[in-house]
């Protein structure tokens, strides 16, 4: 590790120059991008201002994580943080004379920002509770981790179409989507093997569940899994078209049965080559707690007496004094650590009663209702990308619900991109809104389509269809008329709608 860490020095003493070259207007910006993506950092939409994702893998960050995010805020002045559905964490609106010394420093406490962006394996993904979650089949942490650095450690030898994500489930939570990412690994009851799927994903061009290929993987052959699919996706991606340089195109051009069958050949070839085997032991938690807490926060873990507190800001905006006073409070409470999950929320785990109240009180201002979990991308106030601004548009929605005093449930969680991008899962929410336009007049308005039916329940992914398309000004309201003729029904949202579609459905006809 210390070679790759020194390379990765002389990666970054070259980026100083590429990104005082962009600031100076002597790169254009799809030149730039091409270089920062590898470094985990993009241009933003105002000229100036840069985006720095350091990459949390598998979501998990210890206490000395914490006390460099909070030391680097507060060192820079750092004014935006963002949690994203790829278990990272954003710091935005940063100079370019900033963004390689924060990536540098991150070093120290083995934060590594490589491969946070363009065509590169990214960040391993995990379910945010995998070690203390009740009825969980693994703890799939130890091998999100060794396949993390196995990544980062061959990212430099291999050249891919496009980027690669690879994601883990306990068995008892999916909101990593493993039934739909370039390689989705789910624990299997017997706790030693794993269901693989591989070359599913979102995206606005042939969204895809992932091919099944294994439903016995033995743990210690993951590495040579995640092997094959490299060398798959190196030999049959389409290096010509970048729209279509995703591994969950290989369905397409090989037909599943295809994919499967050359999988399983590089699979093969992996195993012989050999050198690849893994021999992982989940670390277990043997911290004792006592006395008890009831809050909708507080989650109960698998082991007796302690506690997980979730906290989610509205549209995984996290305030920028948060990570200091969170370091304050964990620091003196052992074995405690922070989970940032794919909905774009932080969990604190190892929390005995006392602990998790004093938690709680540190992180009242999140959300509070089902609907104010919702997730949000950045948006196109920041993103270059964007099409809309996901965030003001989810805060009017939650203003507007707050407002007209909906019981909690009415309205599930949603989930909005800015774009046809796929960055908050849309495709995945019981409701999702995709960013766009609508002519109205002749003249184009800002608009969402919207998603109906998605989900990522375990043994039950499935994606959304599309139902509509809403003027952006006309979906607070529609949310509000949504969640009281639930409401008015006495039911949740999921009953609701699933009983009533032709009421629902009326519903949203009228803003459509």
């Amino acid at each position: 590790m210390n070679e790759w860490t020194n390379t990765f020095r002389q990666e970054i003493e070259g980026f100083k120059d590429t990104i005082a070259a962009f600031d100076r207007g002597e790169l254009d910006r799809k030149a730039y991008k091409g270089v920062s993506g590898g470094m985990g950092s993009y241009a933003q939409r105002e000229d100036g201002k840069h985006m720095l994702r350091l990459r949390i893998t598998a979501g998990r960050m210890n206490l000395d994580q914490l006390k460099f995010l909070a030391d680097t805020v507060e060192r820079e002045q750092v004014k935006k943080l963002k949690l994203t559905t790829c278990q990272t964490i954003q710091l935005h609106d940063l100079a370019a004379r900033q963004v390689p010394v924060v990536i540098e420093e991150a070093i120290g406490c083995e934060i590594y920002t490589k491969g946070g962006g363009g065509d590169n394996p990214r960040n391993v993904m995990c379910s945010p509770l995998s070690g203390v979650q009740p009825g969980e089949y693994l703890d799939v942490f130890p091998w999100a981790e060794a396949v993390g650095r196995y990544l980062l450690s061959i990212c430099r030898d291999i050249h891919m179409p496009r980027k690669l994500k690879v994601a883990f489930s306990n068995g008892a939570d999916d909101s990593v989507h493993s039934a739909f990412r370039d390689m989705g690994f789910q624990a299997n009851p017997d706790g030693k093997t794993f269901t693989l799927r591989i070359a599913g994903g979102l995206g606005a061009v042939n969204p895809a569940m992932g091919v099944l290929v294994r439903e016995d993987l033995p743990a210690q052959d993951v590495l040579y899994a995640v092997r094959a699919m490299v060398d798959t996706f190196c030999r049959h991606g389409n290096y010509q078209n970048r729209a279509k340089a995703r591994t969950r195109h290989m369905q397409d051009t090989l037909g599943a049965d295809g994919l499967r069958d050359a999988w399983l050949s590089s699979f093969d070839q992996a195993k012989t080559a050999g050198g690849l085997d893994l021999d992982l032991t989940p670390a277990p938690v043997d911290k004792a707690g006592d006395g008890e807490i009831a809050d909708p926060r507080a989650i109960p873990q698998k082991q007796p007496g302690l506690y997980a507190v979730k906290y989610h800001p509205i549209g995984g905006l996290l305030p920028v004094e948060k990570p200091r006073r969170l370091y304050e409070l964990l620091k003196d409470m052992p074995q405690a650590e922070v989970r940032v999950a794919p909905d774009e929320t932080l969990y604190v785990v190892n929390l005995t009663a006392a602990e998790a109240a004093k938690v709680l009180e540190a992180t009242a201002d999140g959300a509070r209702t089902q609907f104010e979990y919702s997730t949000a991308c950045i948006g196109a106030s920041v993103c270059q990308q964007g099409v809309r601004d996901s965030q003001s548009a989810l805060q009017a929605m939650v203003d507007a619900v707050r407002a007209a005093d909906l019981p909690d449930g009415a309205l599930p969680r949603i989930c909005v991109s800015g774009c046809p991008s796929s960055c908050a899962a849309h495709q995945a929410g019981a409701i999702g809104l995709q960013g766009g336009v609508k002519p109205v007049d002749k003249a184009p308005q800002p608009a969402f389509r919207l998603f109906l039916g998605g989900s990522d329940r375990v043994g039950k992914a499935r994606f959304g269809e599309f139902a509509a398309t809403i003027l952006e000004k006309d979906l607070p309201a529609l949310m509000v008329e949504l969640g009281r003729a639930a409401a008015a029904a006495g039911q949740d949202w999921q009953s609701w709608s699933e009983a009533h579609p032709q009421e629902r459905d009326a519903i949203i006809a009228k803003y459509n």
